[in-house]
């Protein structure tokens, strides 16, 4: 593998990420944001899912308990909180691929996965990682196959937009602007899907999280 890209850790610092699950449970509606991510998801049967940007593999701690009949990916760029997510899974019994990659190519196949799901990563990449991400997720689903994206997006109200400045205070303006205006939607199809719909909001401490849903 070549040597990652730079990249924003989870929480702006690397020194941070050790404290990232337990700051999370304090400032967001934890338990609310992630079942309704693993509602839109809907896991079947002997589905092939990713999860593009584990982190700590919270996500795939509650798709997993929703249905463990399924086969799961992970992929994410910084080794420590695939450490973090390694250790977890093995305490929870969860067997599941967290995989590393520098940034830029996949290392799966075309047409791998059945869907493709993510969670507040999507604003710590800037609009050309953006774009080239969704590429490559749209390049590894099945034909027909789903992405679901939770993330920051327009907020519902001028307070949630005051709320917000502190998340682009932390994670920077550049990545964040174009989630807040609104913007990933259009970039999902720009990149190649089709029935792209905001599947629903939760307002947060922080502000709006809106959740998307599209297929190949």
């Amino acid at each position: 593998m070549s040597k990652a890209q730079n990249f924003t850790p989870a929480l702006g610092h690397n020194w941070l990420t050790q404290f990232y699950d337990r700051i999370v449970s304090v400032t967001m509606p934890e338990t609310a944001f992630r079942e309704k991510l693993v509602d839109e998801l809907d896991p079947r049967d002997q589905e092939t899912l990713l999860e593009f940007g584990y982190g700590t593999a919270q996500n795939i701690s509650f798709v997993y308990q929703r249905n463990h009949h399924i086969t799961l990916h992970g992929l994410d760029i910084d080794p420590a909180v695939r450490a973090i997510a390694v250790k977890k899974m093995e305490e929870q019994g969860i067997r599941v691929q967290l995989d590393l990659y520098e940034g830029k190519t996949f290392p799966y196949a075309d047409q791998s996965f059945d869907k493709v799901f993510s969670a507040l990563v999507f604003h710590h990449l800037d609009r050309e990682s953006k774009i080239a991400c969704l590429k490559e997720i749209h390049r590894t689903l099945k034909p027909g196959g789903q992405l679901i994206i939770g993330d920051w997006g327009k907020p519902t109200s001028i307070g949630m937009r005051i709320l917000f400045y502190i998340v682009q205070f932390i994670d920077g303006f550049r990545t964040t602007t174009d989630n807040v205006n609104g913007l990933l939607p259009a970039f999902m199809r720009q990149a190649g899907f089709k029935n792209v719909t905001e599947r629903g909001v939760i307002n947060t401490m922080y502000g709006t999280c809106c959740y998307y849903r599209a297929n190949k």
